[in-house]
């Protein structure tokens, strides 16, 4: 047994070693893969958890972040880094602004995608990068927006500055190929195009892209002189005629020099394919080791009710990692967290958590609730009907019709006390409204059926 583990460690460290590497020469996605295999091997490696977190923090993924910073707190309490990265986050309240901001509008920008908004979605995009210039996913899609209206220069532009940040993006390097390959030689970079001027006495007019640019023009005495505009404008065609014959030369060389370093990453690639197809069998073969060791460790298994939250949360922090739309998932994962019941017992990272994972997901998981809780009050399921419309209140307390039929339903199961107390709620949370007038009209009536 003890050799098995000293193995483990020992892979462990192996990938640790190959994500700092990675990380070193910005091979984000590369470190970020690595990272995660190592913490398969051996998840109380404090050091690749930490990194992990630096790692998601620098592309522009706080979440994640947190959340590993949260569980190597929990892992080790004393002496540990992620202190003092959870401490930058949370001891700076512009930041936290900035992220929650950055956050927003990011689902903004996402929405308007959904709706087939692409310009609007540009807009937000741009906005996101001017809060946080390291988000990698908000350039990748703007790279994709760019590219699907047809604007290749600035497509390549928004794929290199994902490249810069994470050398190892294979959709970067995708959206980079398809820009190029849509530019003609010599093009690239070239953000004046298409031009069709039109002058005028005080202005020229001419058009880049999907925009109108407008340029003033100078008068003076030398601009009333034919002449010298003719000379003028000799040397300006001079000099554009040489750029034309020069630059599409210069490109083709660069070109071909980068296929050439992209043909020896294909090479490199291919090894470190082969090595992990073999580690992979290896790690077959220990898997059943794996797991008597993993029904071994009790750190994670919760043991009372704040444990089994902590728990809740990681699982449902992991689900949105993986695939931030698996909504019902998520809400699986956190069906039996009750922060109310554990509010004095949890750590404020732990709170902090919680609340980062709410700005992103807290409304979709109370629409969730809401439409099973009231399908099931529709049918007279009312037992199924109270338990999910008090989790939708739970996620979102500023819908009166959540609160008004969870009322409703305590009243159709007998459970008047209960009921008294909800439409007590309405009326005080939500007053003038018709949903307060109505839970007026069935307090009335349950304190005449009292009486």
């Amino acid at each position: 047994m003890a050799k098995t583990k000293d193995r483990l460690a020992s892979l462990s460290n192996r990938f640790y070693n190959e994500g700092l590497e990675k990380a070193s020469v910005r091979d984000m996605t590369g470190a970020i893969n690595s990272l995660r295999d190592s913490l398969k091997f051996n998840k109380n490696n404090i050091d690749a958890r930490n990194l992990l977190g630096l790692i998601y923090y620098e592309t522009g993924e706080v979440v994640p972040a947190l959340s590993e910073w949260v569980i190597s707190k929990n892992l080790k309490a004393e002496d540990n880094i992620a202190d003092s990265y959870m401490d930058m986050v949370r001891n700076n309240p512009s930041e936290l602004e900035t992220i929650n901001q950055t956050i927003k509008k990011f689902n903004i920008a996402l929405n308007y995608c959904h709706q087939d908004s692409l310009d609007l979605a540009v807009i937000q995009l741009k906005k996101v990068l001017s809060l946080n210039s390291k988000f990698i996913k908000a350039h990748l899609l703007l790279a994709l927006l760019y590219l699907k209206n047809g604007n290749w220069d600035r497509a390549k532009i928004e794929s290199q500055k994902a490249l810069k940040l994470d050398s190892g993006s294979v959709l970067a390097k995708r959206y980079l190929k398809e820009a190029d390959s849509m530019l003609l030689p010599g093009e690239s970079g070239k953000l004046v195009s298409d031009v069709a001027a039109a002058e005028s006495d005080d202005v020229i007019r001419y058009n880049s892209g999907n925009e109108m640019i407008i340029q003033p023009i100078k008068k003076s005495a030398i601009s009333r002189s034919n002449s010298i505009w003719g000379i003028l404008l000799g040397i300006v065609l001079g000099v554009a005629v040489a750029c034309f014959l020069i630059l599409p030369q210069r490109v083709q060389s660069i070109n071909s020099s980068n296929q050439e370093k992209i043909a020896k990453i294909s090479e490199e690639s291919d090894a470190k394919s082969a090595q992990i197809v073999e580690q992979e069998q290896q790690i077959t073969k220990l898997q059943q080791q794996i797991e008597t060791l993993s029904a071994q460790v009790t750190d994670y298994e919760g043991v009372d009710s704040t444990s089994a939250a902590m728990n809740s949360l990681m699982k449902a922090v992991d689900l949105y990692m993986e695939d931030s739309s698996d909504i019902e998932g998520m809400a699986d994962a956190m069906s039996g967290l009750d922060l109310d019941a554990i509010s004095g017992d949890v750590s404020p990272e732990f709170t902090a958590l919680y609340d980062m994972l709410m700005t992103k997901v807290g409304p979709e998981l109370a629409t969730s609730y809401y439409n099973t809780g009231y399908d099931a009050y529709k049918a007279e399921n009312y037992e199924v009907a109270i338990t999910n419309l008090s989790k939708a209140y739970q996620y979102d307390n500023t819908n009166v019709n959540t609160l008004y039929y969870l009322g409703n339903a305590y009243y159709a199961n007998n459970d008047l006390d209960k009921a008294k107390e909800v439409f007590d709620a309405v009326i005080t949370n939500f007053p003038n409204t018709q949903s307060a007038s109505a839970a007026e009209t069935k307090l009335a009536e349950i304190n005449n059926s009292n009486g």
